[in-house]
């Protein structure tokens, strides 16, 4: 009950914010129709998890068949490279608007950032494409037990013990590319955003600067944090040998 109240509430906020944002012709800026995009990936994250996860507690049985294990991972691996790539999207945004704010109409037209989303999601479709092929055409030795609420790869490569060195590293290599060139665009950005910020006389325009880029970067230290909480650690790293 707690988890499909938490649930509910995710589903019910998300839906809300796209909803406003869809209805409201002063909300049509880069800015929201971002936040519009990141709301859905949040509601397509949720679905994907938590609904199986219930299930599973409230028939008593944490068996998941082969097939739908693959399945659960593809849709669940084009999510993190995708808001990844959002981010970065959202940091050129505030970038452009704050730094080159003539130019801001053109470099962020409604074009270029249908195409920044529709690219970021084939980004995201691609990364799953090749986990999910790595991952399922292994030759998996030992339990078929995974000690995680869902299917995902640390889990699936740690405990069911496959022997595939080379591929575990492709693997991780392929997610640490899109983290590292994501976040330097991010890093990049601010720090443009940053010095163009202190150069600003007034205190108010150095506040009204800054506060169009405080929920972003909130958005941000919650994504590259709780990132590197589940992927960073010591044993997940220990499985590319």
């Amino acid at each position: 009950m707690m988890f499909l109240v938490i649930y509910m509430i995710t589903m019910l906020g998300n839906t809300i914010l796209v909803l406003i944002i869809t209805a409201n012709s002063q909300l049509h800026t880069p800015m929201y129709f971002f936040l519009m995009n990141l709301s859905l990936l949040d509601l397509s994250y949720s679905s994907v998890i938590v609904p199986r996860a219930m299930a599973s507690c409230a028939a008593g049985s944490k068996a998941i068949s082969y097939s739908g294990c693959a399945t659960q991972f593809f849709l669940f691996a084009p999510f993190l490279p995708t808001e990844a790539f959002f981010l970065a999207a959202m940091a050129y945004d505030r970038y452009t608007t704050i730094c080159n704010p003539l130019r801001y109409p053109v470099a962020m037209s409604k074009w270029v950032c249908i195409q920044l989303v529709v690219g970021s999601h084939i980004g995201g479709c691609l990364n799953a494409m090749v986990q999910t092929c790595f991952t399922f055409t292994l030759n998996y030795c030992g339990s078929n037990e995974i000690d995680h609420f869902f299917c995902d790869g640390p889990p699936l490569i740690i405990d069911v013990r496959v022997t595939a060195g080379q591929t575990n590293l492709v693997m991780f290599t392929l997610c640490g590319l899109i983290i590292a060139l994501t976040s330097l665009v991010v890093l990049i950005s601010y720090i443009y955003i940053i010095s163009t910020i202190l150069r600003i006389r007034s205190a108010e325009g150095r506040h009204k600067a800054f506060s169009t880029c405080t929920s972003h970067m909130v958005a941000v230290t919650l994504f590259y944090g709780t990132t590197a909480f589940m992927y960073a650690q010591p044993t997940c790293l220990s499985s590319l040998y």
